[in-house]
């Protein structure tokens, strides 16, 4: 079907078309706005995340450092520590939450997420044997974490597929799968060194310390190229929230388009979970949130990939300077996104009773 015939069937003066028929983005008038007010605050904590720490700076002081006449300690306090890390946290809190998005969309279940279902986890056992057993350098652990995260994901869609993919079954192994994962990663912290069980404890924590611009820049080019993919799953996304049936009769390639939005979900956790470890939350609360900001029926990939970096950007923040010792992001994703799921859980269950 057409996607001028599929904005017939409905009323349409809140939408916005990004692309061409087999490529597009529907954009909400009120998703727009969602996404414009959260860019403005993501781009004020990113200034006040320069500016703040152990080491105050001024804007002037800041403003020196881009036009090429800040002082040394400053510029490497800015371009250095701060700013890498305020943009990873921006970058990485899009990824996750896109990620979430995707396989929410794809099981039409609010609780799938790449925590909850056991890629992250797949994620991180496979950095933890990159680390133990090829060297540890920075493409092999990339190479892990795509590695296990993959494996992962082919062991529970193996697992899940019976009679067609169904979302409650695929999420309900995914769980499984993710506590033997998280068995399996405690018992290999055991059986290596100190100085490695430390090293791989630290970041399975989820932390934003090592952010360096030598990490950043491929890890934020990487996720750049699978964000500029989503559009072409998008629109048969969109034909999958109708049901597979109906999304087959209007000609949507079923198999291949819920593949290559697993492959990419894969792929923008992977990323994350290799430079900073499995953070937890923001792909399972980011979509929600910003769909009821949207009030729309479906979940706003573009939006909700804002919502998630300002989210990961504020936690981290709150890490930092607002709680008086320094945590690792990933503690207070957990325990925001800990209370989040408790809502829901609680939401859904009055909803079928």
């Amino acid at each position: 079907m057409k996607l001028e015939n599929r904005l017939r069937t409905g009323p349409t003066p809140s939408l916005l078309v990004i692309g061409h028929d087999r490529t597009n983005i529907l954009l909400d008038r009120r998703a727009a706005v969602v996404a414009a007010s959260a860019g403005i605050l993501v781009i004020i904590l990113m200034i006040l995340a320069v500016l703040l720490g152990d080491f105050p700076l001024t804007i002037s002081e800041v403003m020196d450092v881009f036009l090429g006449r800040g002082e040394a300690l400053v510029r490497t306090v800015v371009l250095e520590w701060r700013l890498p890390r305020a943009m990873a946290a921006v970058l990485f809190g899009a990824a996750l939450a896109v990620s979430g998005a995707l396989f929410q969309t794809i099981t039409r279940n609010p609780l799938a997420s790449p925590d909850i279902m056991g890629l992250a986890n797949g994620s991180y056992s496979g950095m933890i044997l990159a680390l133990v057993f090829l060297g540890g350098s920075w493409p092999m652990l990339v190479t892990g974490s795509l590695a296990g995260g993959l494996a992962a994901a082919a062991i529970i869609y193996l697992l899940a597929l019976r009679d067609g993919l169904q979302g409650f079954r695929f999420i309900m192994v995914g769980i499984g799968v993710s506590a033997m994962l998280a068995s399996l990663n405690t018992w290999l912290l055991l059986r290596v060194d100190l100085d490695v069980a430390l090293l791989a404890s630290a970041w399975g924590a989820g932390t934003l310390n090592s952010i360096t611009p030598a990490t950043l820049i491929p890890t934020g080019f990487s996720i750049m190229m699978l964000l500029c993919l989503v559009p072409a799953v998008s629109a048969p996304l969109r034909q999958l929230s109708l049901g597979d049936d109906a999304a087959a009769s209007t000609g949507a390639a079923i198999g291949p388009a819920r593949l290559a939005a697993i492959v990419i979900a894969i792929g923008l956790v992977s990323a994350v979970t290799a430079v900073s470890g499995p953070i937890a939350f923001i792909a399972l609360s980011a979509p929600q949130i910003t769909r009821r900001l949207a009030g729309t029926a479906e979940i706003p990939l573009g939006a909700t990939g804002v919502v998630g970096g300002l989210m990961l950007l504020v936690s981290d923040l709150v890490a930092q300077h607002v709680i008086p010792l320094t945590l690792p992001v990933g503690v207070v994703t957990v325990v925001s996104g800990g209370l989040y799921l408790v809502w829901l859980l609680v939401r859904e269950a009055r909803r079928t009773t």
